[in-house]
């Protein structure tokens, strides 16, 4: 949560007062040698650098905190819904013979005006609930009711699916845009989550391309990728930076450096698989290119898995 995030944050900047220089030097070499704290750690000089579980904690959490704080969609989230394959808006932009030909396959051959119209769109858009089943229900009990006369045969996740959709719709009276709004906003903040969990599956990944490089144990590829992903928040908080100045400033060439930085990334974790895994640079650009196609394929089923989380949790 945001304040679990400010915590997190407050503790580290508390304890970095007392590391001499520590946390200044482990982040000049971070970002400027890739690779090189990874192979510090692996061969055993720990002591002059932060650890990296707490640098993790610590950027993720600051990362999240200011995420959190400049990105909220869920706030503005809206449905839009057609009609007749138009949207409410390009309806009323209608002439008058057009839009009475329209709203008169709405409501039974009646034409309507544009009054009504919008107060019909605004409730059909509000008021629809969502479907995660083909069939809506009024109340679970006629569900259940459905389900023991046979009329419904429904297996387990059908039937699990059509509970939930009972139980939304009618905790938010149907209104899709609170729906929406608490969906998306519950999926943004289990973000931080999911890149917990990816980062093991990461390292497993290391450790299966790397799996003849016997000197190579889980945790050295653990360590190797804690500080690779402290390096994407780094970054990402850059572009963040960036992204907020650019609103005010609108330079052309703020976009430009976002974009470089995106590229250097790749680089960087390209350069820091050849220095820790000592490899040529054949070998290391076919498993970079590998490990990560096989990362987004795991971040695509953990997104896939908090999509359904995060609509069984709202």
């Amino acid at each position: 949560t945001f304040e679990t995030a400010w915590h997190l944050v407050a503790h580290f900047f508390k304890d970095i007062t007392h590391f001499d220089g520590k946390f200044f030097s482990t982040l000049r070499y971070l970002l400027l040698k890739p690779g090189f704290l990874s192979r510090e750690y692996m061969i055993g000089r720990r002591a002059s650098y932060l650890n990296p579980i707490r640098m993790y904690v610590f950027t993720s959490a600051l990362f999240f905190l200011i995420f959190f704080s400049m990105f909220s969609p869920g706030e503005n989230a809206v449905v839009t819904k057609t009609f007749e394959g138009k949207t409410k808006d390009e309806i009323l932009a209608m002439d008058a013979a057009a839009f009475d030909g329209i709203t008169k396959k709405l409501n039974d051959g009646i034409p309507m005006s544009r009054e009504s119209f919008i107060t019909y769109a605004d409730s059909v858009n509000r008021k629809g609930g969502i479907r995660l089943s083909p069939t809506k229900f009024a109340s679970k009990e006629a569900y259940d009711s459905l389900l023991r006369s046979g009329k419904k045969k429904h297996n387990w996740i059908e039937r699990t699916l059509t509970y939930k959709q009972i139980e939304i719709n009618k905790k938010y009276d149907n209104d899709q845009q609170k729906i929406v709004r608490s969906f998306i906003n519950t999926l943004i903040h289990s973000f931080p989550q999911m890149l917990f969990l990816s980062l093991p599956v990461f390292a497993l990944l290391l450790k299966l391309l790397y799996y003849r490089r016997k000197e190579y144990f889980y945790a050295s590829h653990a360590i190797f990728s804690i500080h690779l992903y402290v390096f994407i928040f780094i970054i990402l908080l850059i572009i963040a930076a960036l992204s907020k100045a650019n609103n005010s400033l609108n330079w052309a060439i703020i976009d430009y450096l976002s974009y470089a930085l995106l590229l250097f990334f790749v680089f960087y974790e390209y350069k820091a698989m050849r220095v820790f895994y000592d490899q040529n640079r054949g070998k290391t650009i076919l498993k970079f290119v590998i490990l990560n196609m096989l990362h987004l394929f795991v971040l695509v089923l953990l997104f896939i898995f908090f999509v359904f989380f995060s609509l069984m949790k709202i």
